[in-house]
């Protein structure tokens, strides 16, 4: 019996190792045929480690960002081959979408200064692959409101996808304790301090509060903004580092990739590399064994309230896991989360997948809840006109109110990505504001045409990338702040 036993664990050892080197043969085949690595995929640039931006102020930041920057312009742009030299690069300094082009380069740090003496600070950290541009309006209406807004460039972004492949959470912790420390500084103590975190830097901003609740030397958060957070990512995220095992030989270094595309976005990378998944997996790990030990102390009774918005459905991120994972868990503080569903408008609906139209139903625990719940929803499948339905936190009543703003025609549902962008977004807004001019209007784009005609697949295109209830979404973030 124990011969048998030990027999079929040998087989099916040998079979699942077989499987495995099968799907990375044919990982390695599948990259090999893509695209070329660009210098942007094999340079990486230097970045203070994380001790030394424990150690660092803002002053020192910033000088060692310059000198990032002043690499990349050396060690890729100026060595760019002719072939590379196309303005869909924005690598190429006679690219219209060259981030140095523009008035402000707004994949760098910033802090922006209110007229008078600050009423608050903010802190604003953005998601994977982006950079600090994602959450410049929101920023831009802090400081208009007398907040000093202050966004960080998380390391191994802005600059060059091949970052990513370097980079480690533990990293983006580090910038954003830096980014707390500066807010702190600037604005002075026993002055309010928020923290905005967007997708990945959703997760970074709920970290730090969390940490923040076992280390009194932290600075202390007063309101935390989530919007689309990385609470839960999909199980790929946990295996991905396989997807990268052969890039362990230099012949096969495009499989540490997952995705190899043009850089024609000056505010965000294309290229996905490996490790970024693989980071995301152990952030979200990292997060949920915290909160699961804090709840189990009863120390997220002291948790500042949390404002989250999120789409029903997110590709990029699990919905039912800011639910579960979070919401679940928090005291009856006054926090709220802010669910937009599908259009359900009677030309999608049958066209919804199946699962899809039960979303908001089954992510949705019934109420009474110790949060608020607010959904943003057609007033009936016969219009796109938008309503808010309220639930308070400990009741079940439904207060119902018209938002006065509408769903597109021709969108069926927020994706991950449009949340934090206007309508008059230079870059993603389908009515960009011509003052507000990148080079590219991605969300102004009918994306109606022969396949293999543009330089980047259709699917990444068909996205929506901005929010028709942006406005009501800036109304909940600074309905609390002063006046302008």
């Amino acid at each position: 019996m124990l011969i048998t036993t030990r027999r079929f664990m040998l087989r099916s050892a040998a079979v699942v190792v077989v499987l495995l080197l099968v799907v990375l043969a044919l990982r390695v085949w599948d990259m090999q045929n893509g695209p070329p690595l660009g210098p942007w995929h094999t340079f990486v640039p230097e970045e203070l480690d994380r001790d030394a931006v424990d150690r660092a102020d803002w002053a020192r930041w910033i000088a060692a960002e310059d000198s990032l920057f002043a690499s990349v312009r050396r060690e890729v742009s100026g060595r760019l081959g002719p072939e590379e030299q196309v303005a869909t690069n924005r690598y190429f300094s006679g690219s219209p979408v060259d981030p140095d082009r523009f008035a402000r380069n707004w994949n760098r740090s910033f802090v922006l200064e209110p007229d008078g003496p600050p009423r608050g600070a903010a802190v604003f950290l953005h998601g994977l692959t982006d950079a600090p541009f994602s959450l410049r309006h929101f920023a831009e209406t802090y400081r208009a409101r007398g907040f000093v807004a202050i966004g960080i460039r998380m390391p191994g972004h802005g600059a060059t996808p091949s970052g990513l492949t370097q980079a480690v959470w533990e990293d983006w912790m580090a910038a954003t304790r830096l980014a707390m420390r500066e807010a702190r500084r600037r604005a002075g103590a026993g002055m309010p301090l928020h923290v905005v975190g967007y997708s990945n830097g959703g997760a970074l901003a709920l970290k730090h509060v969390l940490d923040a609740l076992e280390d009194e030397r932290l600075p202390r958060a007063d309101r935390l903004v989530l919007i689309s957070p990385m609470v839960g990512v999909t199980a790929f995220a946990r295996f991905a580092g396989i997807a990268g095992l052969p890039a362990l030989l230099p012949r096969f270094a495009k499989t540490a990739w997952l995705d190899i595309q043009p850089e024609f976005n000056p505010f965000k990378f294309n290229s996905f590399p490996v490790n970024a998944a693989r980071q995301t997996y152990r952030l979200t790990a990292a997060l949920h064994a915290q909160l699961d030990r804090l709840a189990t102390t009863g120390t997220l009774r002291r948790l500042p309230p949390v404002l989250t918005f999120q789409s029903v459905v997110d590709a990029t991120v699990s919905t039912p896991a800011v639910l579960s994972r979070l919401y679940a868990r928090l005291p009856a503080n006054g926090s709220e989360i802010v669910l937009f569903d599908l259009n359900r408008n009677a030309r999608f609906g049958p066209l919804f997948g199946a699962g899809a139209d039960a979303a908001l139903e089954r992510i949705l625990p019934p109420a009474p809840r110790d949060f608020a719940v607010t959904v943003v929803a057609n007033i009936s499948p016969a219009t796109t006109q938008a309503t808010v339905r309220r639930t308070p936190a400990g009741s079940a009543a439904v207060e119902e109110q018209p938002l006065g703003l509408a769903w597109p025609r021709d969108v069926f549902s927020l994706s991950h990505v449009a949340l934090p962008f206007p309508a008059e977004d230079g870059l993603y807004g389908n009515e960009p504001d011509p003052a507000d001019d990148f080079g590219v209007r991605l969300g102004a784009l009918a994306v109606r045409g022969e396949r293999g005609v543009l330089a980047v697949g259709l699917d990444s295109l068909s996205r929506v990338t901005w929010n028709p209830f942006f406005p009501y979404v800036l109304d909940r973030v600074t309905g609390g702040l002063p006046p302008p």
